[in-house]
């Protein structure tokens, strides 16, 4: 198994229920898969850089997982897909 670091961005518009079920599917994801979930840091609303889908800003969250090497490339192509999913960033540790 390796070590990931995920940063990904939720669209500032949804509902806190919304929110929180996007980021429950997220560790569900590396669950089912067999990885683990070692920390989940909800960093916020954040202003973006520049404009993305003419918004400004963002809720981010940081979370590092351990996963076999496979599951990065099968978690981008299911968020890309959900409701509510501005950007994502996978790093390997």
């Amino acid at each position: 198994m390796n070590k990931y670091e995920l940063m990904y961005i939720i669209d500032a518009s949804c509902s806190d229920e919304e929110r929180e079920a996007f980021i429950d599917k997220v560790q569900n994801m590396v669950v089912k898969a067999g990885g683990t979930v070692d920390t989940l840091d909800k960093i916020g609303l954040k202003k973006y850089a520049y404009p993305i889908n003419f918004k400004t800003e963002g809720y981010y969250v940081l979370m590092n997982f351990q996963a076999e090497p496979s599951l990065p490339n099968e978690m981008e192509s299911k968020m890309a897909i959900m409701d509510h999913f501005v950007r994502s960033l996978f790093i390997k540790k």
